[in-house]
């Protein structure tokens, strides 16, 4: 009866090469700043600003108004984004810059998340507010800019918060209309080196610190606004 073979154990050198990880690491980094890190700014502004209006719309006019607006915001929330880049990058034209197309579109994807968020908060303001405005004939516009959205943000903040650091991480999906983000670039570098631990260790590395300065921020801002 001959004895089972021994299986060679892994060593660090075979799961981890620092000169590896050093010649991605700049490349990484580059296409997080250039593509991902520019997409998620500019799609959180995007998602906020639009995203604010849908739910004025559903709150503030009439059912023939918010109800398409509601019926819209329901399509978007459930169909994939996979599906909703590559169905805009379908109909542009080919000259279009697709990194900007995917922005808008992950943007206005998430508005209406944010959207949801910002009803939720329009809807925790007390009857008092909007009884004390009409008290004072204050116009409707100002009631909502003065009095009833500025405790809106404030009670939407935190959500408003992970939902941004969800468009961080929904940002590889890009990749289906050959943008470059940081996730196919490191696949990229992987490819050419064969050192695929090196290359999603440090995109993994790089969407956590990332997401953890966010969630540190947005906790930051919610106190100063509560205090």
């Amino acid at each position: 009866m001959t004895a089972p073979a021994m299986v060679p154990a892994i060593t660090f050198d075979e799961f981890w090469n620092w000169g590896a990880a050093a010649e991605m690491l700049p490349e990484i980094l580059t296409a997080f700043v250039k593509v991902t890190l520019l997409v998620t700014v500019v799609g959180t502004v995007i998602a906020t600003i639009v995203g604010l209006l849908l739910a004025v719309l559903t709150q503030a006019t009439p059912r023939l108004v918010s109800g398409p607006v509601r019926w819209v915001m329901d399509v978007v929330r459930m169909t994939p984004l996979i599906v909703q880049l590559m169905f805009a990058s379908f109909l542009v034209p080919v000259s279009w810059n697709l990194m900007w197309v995917g922005t808008v579109v992950i943007g206005l994807h998430y508005a209406t998340y944010m959207a949801e968020s910002f009803i939720a908060g329009i809807a925790s303001v007390d009857k008092g507010q909007w009884e004390a405005s009409r008290a004072l004939s204050l116009p409707q516009g100002r009631t909502w800019r003065a009095v009833v959205l500025p405790q809106a943000l404030r009670a939407t903040l935190p959500s408003l918060g992970n939902w941004a650091i969800s468009m961080f991480k929904d940002t590889p999906y890009l990749f289906a209309i050959t943008v470059l983000e940081m996730v196919t670039v490191a696949q990229q570098a992987g490819d050419r080196t064969f050192r695929y631990n090196e290359a999603f260790t440090i995109a993994g590395l790089v969407f956590l610190v990332a997401s953890l300065v966010t969630a540190f921020a947005v906790r930051r801002l919610e106190k100063a606004l509560v205090y």
